[in-house]
Order: C-alpha cells, then sequence, then structure tokens
C-alpha cells in the first residue's frame, strides 16, 4: 500500500537524503514543498484531503487545515516545538503530534556560543569594516572568566553549559525542572531568573514558547541587566519583547544581543534591530547544519512509519490520542 507523506519545512529531504530514501523504501511516497516556496494555509488545505501523514517545519498547522486533513495520521515535526500547531484541534481528531526533540541539540549549542562570540568580540562589524577598505582597531571583550545564565537547563541548555566550561566560565541557571546531579558534577548553580538578569554576563534562551514565557524577558527584565550583558535568544522568538530590546540596545543599557528567532519571520529591514550595530541576527539556523538535519530527518520519519504501520511511534507529544 501507498502512502501519501507531504512536508511543508523548508529543509526535509533538501540537505539529508536518507530520510526520504527511509519513506520510499516502506511504501511512501512523499511531496517536498520547494525551498522558493511558502505555502499558505489555503495551500496546505488544498493539499491534505488525501494526506496520511504530514512532515512540518515552522509553517502554521491551523485548526481549518486539521479539519481538512480527512486521512492524515500523524503531523511530524521537523524540529523540536510544536507550538507552530493546533495542538487542541489535533488531539481532538486523533491525529499523533510527534517531535524531534534533542536531535539538533549540539547544533543549537554550537551556535548559541558562536553568537556569543560574535558580539563579544564584534566579528561581523570587524569583516564589514575590512571589506569596506577600512582597518579599525576593534576592542571586545572575553568569555574567560565571566558569568553565564542559562534560562532552560534542558538538552540544550547542557550542552551549551558543557562548552562554556571549556571557557573557564562560572555558570547559573534556571528551570522548573531541576536536575540537580549534572548541576553538581558540572559546577552549576541553580538560581533564580531574577539573578540571573542582574548577575550574568552572558544569558541564553532555551525553553519553549508557551502562555507563561511570552514576552519574558521585556522591558523590566532587561532593566535588571548589568551594562555589560550579553543576550542570545535562539528558542523562539516572542519569548523577548523586541521592541524593550531595541531601547536598551539602543540606550546601551546592556551591551549587545543576537537573535537566531523573531516575533515575525523571516524579519524585515523594517525591523529596528536591524540597524544596531550591538546587534546581530541569523535566520532561524539553529538546526542547521546537515547531521542535525539529517538526525531529526529519521527521527520524524521513523514515527510516520511506525504510525501508519500500526505501531506506536517513539516521540508522541500528545500521548492521550493513543489511549
Amino acid at each position: 500500500m501507498l502512502y501519501k507523506v507531504l512536508s511543508t519545512s523548508p529543509t526535509f529531504g533538501y540537505y539529508a537524503p536518507e530520510p526520504v530514501e527511509y519513506l520510499k523504501s516502506h511504501g511512501c511516497t512523499i511531496e517536498l514543498t520547494p525551498q522558493t516556496k511558502k505555502l499558505s494555509e489555503e495551500d496546505i488545505i488544498e493539499k491534505v484531503k488525501d494526506l496520511d501523514a504530514i512532515i512540518v517545519g515552522i509553517e502554521k498547522i491551523t485548526e481549518k487545515i486539521i479539519a481538512a486533513a480527512q486521512k492524515v495520521k500523524i503531523i511530524s515535526k521537523h524540529g523540536a516545538g510544536v507550538d507552530n500547531i493546533d495542538m487542541k484541534a489535533a488531539s481532538s481528531k486523533g491525529i499523533v503530534v510527534t517531535s524531534a526533540p534533542g536531535a539538533n541539540s549540539d547544533a543549537v549549542a554550537d551556535l548559541t556560543i558562536a553568537l556569543f562570540l560574535a558580539v563579544a568580540r564584534k566579528i561581523p562589524f570587524a569583516d564589514r569594516f575590512i571589506r569596506e577598505g577600512t582597518w579599525p582597531r576593534v576592542v571586545g571583550v572575553q568569555l574567560s572568566g565571566k558569568v553565564l545564565g542559562i534560562i532552560g537547563l534542558g538538552q540544550i541548555g547542557k550542552k551549551v553549559a558543557r562548552r562554556a566550561s571549556g571557557f573557564d566560565m562560572k555558570i547559573l541557571a534556571y528551570d522548573v525542572i531541576k536536575d540537580e546531579e549534572f548541576a553538581r558534577k558540572s559546577g552549576i548553580t541553580y538560581t533564580s531568573m531574577g539573578e540571573i538578569f542582574s548577575q550574568c554576563d552572558y544569558i541564553s534562551l532555551h525553553i519553549p514558547l508557551t502562555p507563561s514565557t511570552q514576552r519574558l524577558i521585556g522591558e523590566k527584565e532587561l532593566g535588571m541587566m548589568k551594562k555589560d550583558t550579553i543576550l542570545v535568544n535562539i528558542s523562539r522568538g516572542n519569548i523577548v519583547d523586541e521592541e524593550a530590546l531595541y531601547r536598551a540596545l539602543k540606550e546601551g543599557k546592556i551591551r549587545g544581543a543576537a537573535l537566531d528567532v523573531f516575533a515575525q519571520e523571516p524579519a524585515t529591514k523594517a525591523n529596528p534591530l536591524l540597524a544596531l550595530d550591538n546587534f546581530i541576527a541569523t535566520p532561524h539556523m539553529g538546526g542547521y547544519t546537515h547531521e542535525a538535519l539529517r538526525e531529526t530527518g529519521m527521527i520524524c520519519v521513523r514515527d510516520i512509519v511506525s504510525m501508519l504501520e500500526g505501531n506506536q511511534p517513539k516521540y508522541v507529544v500528545n500521548p492521550e490520542v493513543l489511549k
């Protein structure tokens, strides 16, 4: 029997062929969305009617799309966060939603440290100045000996901590679920978010977007930070109030910031943050390495095939549907 699968992700199948080959070898046909095309809600509604499974990137899978999905048994997120999928609608219709937790954690942790270094040493601006024919004296700050605050000490946060320890950084962390053994072995001190805001030279965010984390970092929180603080958000855009961040950077209330995620994606030139020299932007590329995309894709397709063949997927986000 042939199963029909659609990928709305702009990266699935383009940088790692193994997941596509796996689907084909298990009786699936796969339609890849062209990388130059962004599917609208209407586009997806038209396509889902005959599908058995959907692989999703950051596109919104709305209640209307799910209502039109007459045969879909599983929606697989090509990544970890499922905030772009209407979970209530999917669960109500008995559609299993899966994700790929931790598959890109090394890639995201690498980029976190890279962004800290890029802001601290002003690397993009030094490169730009040289390309413009100047040879300025660019003075930055070090990571070694500084205090790093990690908000969200899950899989990614822990890998950021391991990398930061190589820079001889002191590490503070906040998480609602504490891994005391890891913290003890790694020399990490759990503390409050308030202490992280006021004590840390570097702060990184590794938490999901939920109603409680919406605009978690706003005017008040930025005002608590030291003037030398560098903030990196590589989680979800709406966790940081971008207007408040712009004011804090422009007024020199913190040293710098880098965002890999934005409230509106893709970010446009109209975003005032992009005009600031103490700000660095990257295009939601935290999980985009060949290795991470291969692993993320394989997790997606293994769960899809398991579901379509009558077995239980491994990484189910709404397990109540299986009951």
